[in-house]
């Protein structure tokens, strides 16, 4: 182990029933650096973190800190080593003051009683060191996320840190806000701490760190000096993509232009969440969303179907100015969603298959017009044959399918609706080849039929194959829209990870 590295993980391993989490994984953390940590979606971060942090005890390999064995049993005894983690769900009581969240579970007492003048004079000196200056007897609910953040740092640092872990720190502030916190994690650096930096935001961790090291699939890909790796080389080692062997996209493609529109969103956005966008689904067209995990896709579909609602801009139909607060607003001018996360949003699994068919159709009808069994009945059995449901019946409990059929019991619950517009958002994630084909299929079908889609996956493939045109999104702002023979992976790609421009649209 070098003089100037503090943390060495060596082959970390760790297996889940079914899944190989780590695979060998090293991770070389330099005293004084700032070093991000990336990759996609199930690359193995999360539970890199973990091992690191006392959350999970690893099957395998070795940790030094400082040059000494490192096994920490919990997440104390990793503070307590000077191992400190900052999340991006604050872990913080906003009904307790800014002073008792810094020193919770640290309160000084003298003759059984806590030293609460102490506490308060810590807590001041504890943010003075970040440059922050607020009143730490205020109740912690009534300061912004970007205060909450620093003081969840505060109370890391104040606790003799050594390495601090920030996971997507930045995902709740604005400009000014995450220019004041890297200034902060500079200073800390400066002053001697190691940083561990996650987030999905391209520009930031170019902005901010000295090294990266990239996960996929739980295995490492390499450890990087950024300053000396493109962008375009970070985002392929990312995605397991190597250019000089991709093929250009010989399949012809579909050119609806001139094809009616069906909703514009014009300059459509909310605070914290994407930046204002415009964006044009016209009638019997795929438009397809691309770009990184944590980059905006969703976000764009939760305002779309009214899940969030927008504070600036406006969703025409027509010359018709469209609010959604809420979902039911959306289904009832005919906008269906199949959700990222279908175990979470999607299938409920103590319900039959034929109840989960139903429940948007049920929804759209109102509780008091409570379909009868019998019609049920034939709507569930209509769709299990038309889509394919492999199921041995339509009471079966729905949680007791494969991925792919609980999948098309989503497709099939929005389809019985009759959707002018169906938002498809990671449609194809864990389920096998065969039925990714067929789901891919299906929508393309969809769309030849008259209705107009909104695919999104992290297969950039998957997308250019469904899609007529492609809108680009990076740290939650549409940055491009590729359409016709521009339509290939590494346009794409090289789009995704250029430098930033202003985007029609996209500001």
């Amino acid at each position: 182990m070098e003089s100037n590295t503090i943390l060495q993980m060596s082959g970390i391993d760790i297996q889940f029933p079914g899944v190989h989490a780590l695979d060998h994984v090293d991770f070389t953390l330099r005293k004084r650096e700032i070093h991000s940590l990336m990759g996609e979606n199930g690359a193995g971060k999360s539970t890199l973190i973990k091992v690191l942090t006392g959350v999970y005890k690893k099957d395998g390999g070795t940790m030094l800190l400082d040059g000494k064995d490192f096994n920490p049993a919990s997440p104390l005894d990793a503070r307590q080593h000077g191992v400190n983690s900052v999340y991006q769900e604050i872990n913080l009581c906003d009904n307790l003051s800014v002073a008792e969240n810094i020193y919770a579970g640290r309160q000084e007492t003298r003759l059984g009683k806590i030293n609460w003048k102490k506490i308060k004079t810590g807590a001041a000196c504890a943010l003075k060191r970040l440059n922050v200056d607020i009143d730490v007897t205020k109740i912690l609910g009534s300061y912004s996320v970007a205060i909450k953040q620093m003081i969840a740092i505060a109370r890391a640092v104040d606790m003799n840190s050594r390495i601090l872990i920030l996971d997507e720190p930045t995902s709740s502030l604005d400009r000014p806000e995450v220019e004041q916190l890297f200034a902060t994690v500079r200073r800390l650096r400066d002053d001697g701490l190691s940083i561990v930096f996650i987030s999905h935001f391209l520009d930031q961790v170019y902005e901010l760190c000295d090294r990266v090291t990239v996960l996929r699939n739980g295995k490492r890909i390499g450890e990087y000096v950024l300053s000396e790796l493109p962008k375009l080389e970070l985002v392929s080692k990312m995605v397991g993509k190597d250019f000089s062997t991709l093929q250009k996209r010989e399949k012809s493609l579909k050119n609806r232009e001139n094809s009616e529109i069906f909703i514009e969103a014009k300059g459509l956005g909310k605070k914290y969440t994407v930046q204002p966008f415009d964006l044009v689904i016209r009638k019997s067209e795929t438009l397809g969303l691309a770009g990184l995990l944590g980059s905006g896709r969703t976000e764009v579909a939760n305002l779309l179907f009214g899940i969030d609602e927008a504070d600036s801009g406006e969703l025409l139909h027509g010359q018709k100015k469209w609010i959604f607060k809420s979902p039911k607003d959306a289904i009832s001018r005919f906008i269906a969603f199949c959700p990222e996360d279908r175990k979470k949003n999607g299938i409920i699994h103590e319900l039959s298959v034929r109840e989960n068919i139903i429940l948007a159709m049920q929804a759209k009808q109102g509780i008091f017009k409570y379909l009868p069994l019998k019609k049920q009945a034939e709507v569930a059995a209509e769709y299990i044959q038309k889509l394919g449901i492999v199921t041995p019946g339509a009471d079966v409990p729905a949680g007791n399918l494969s991925g792919g059929n609980q999948q098309k019991v989503i497709l099939a619950r929005w389809l019985v609706t009759n959707p002018a517009l169906l938002i498809l958002d990671e449609p194809t994630r864990g389920i096998d080849v065969h039925a990714k084909a067929e789901i891919m299929n299906l929508a393309m079908k969809l769309c030849d039929g008259g209705m107009s889609l909104v695919f999104i996956s992290s297969e950039i493939e998957e997308v250019i194959r469904c899609s007529d045109r492609i809108a680009v999104m990076r740290d939650r702002k549409k940055i491009a829209e590729i359409a016709g023979e521009d339509l290939t992976e590494e346009k794409i790609l090289k789009t995704i990870a250029a430098e930033p421009v202003n985007s029609g649209g996209a500001a």
